[in-house]
């Protein structure tokens, strides 16, 4: 039924958050980005608008919430393989990430995130779906 996702997410300095996301190897559509929204080209139909806030606040009555001080998401990446996990992350820290946790091996899935500049928390995975459980 959906064919495309478009992750809002509030940001305080575009130019910052365009460069970080860039030095992951990342792409924006110039299509849809200005000064105010930038549509980061996350995967094929998957999206992520960053947002500075003022313009952000413009769809919600609710306040915007400090993704440094509570999660508001976790959004999940899978990748190819458990190297690109270490890959993904490893540029994300050297771009002026924070690392919220350890990695995580469950056998069957690895996984381990970043935090960007604005604390929103990002998920890298590889699962090996034929070693998953029947039932999670």
């Amino acid at each position: 039924m959906f064919r495309q996702i478009f992750v809002n997410l509030p940001i305080k300095d575009m130019a910052r958050s365009q460069a970080f996301f860039k030095s992951l190897g990342l792409n924006f559509n110039p299509q849809f980005t200005n000064e105010q929204g930038a549509c980061l080209e996350v995967g094929e139909n998957i999206f992520a608008m960053l947002l500075v806030e003022p313009f952000f606040q413009g769809f919600t009555k609710l306040p915007i919430s400090d993704a440094k001080k509570a999660t508001e998401v976790l959004v999940a990446l899978s990748v190819d393989n458990r190297a690109q996990v270490d890959e993904v992350v490893a540029k994300a820290v050297a771009a002026g990430a924070t690392t919220p946790n350890a990695p995580m091996d469950h056998g069957f899935m690895y996984q381990h995130g970043f935090a960007d500049l604005d604390g929103h928390q990002w998920e890298v995975f590889w699962m090996d779906m034929s070693a998953a459980p029947a039932q999670m």
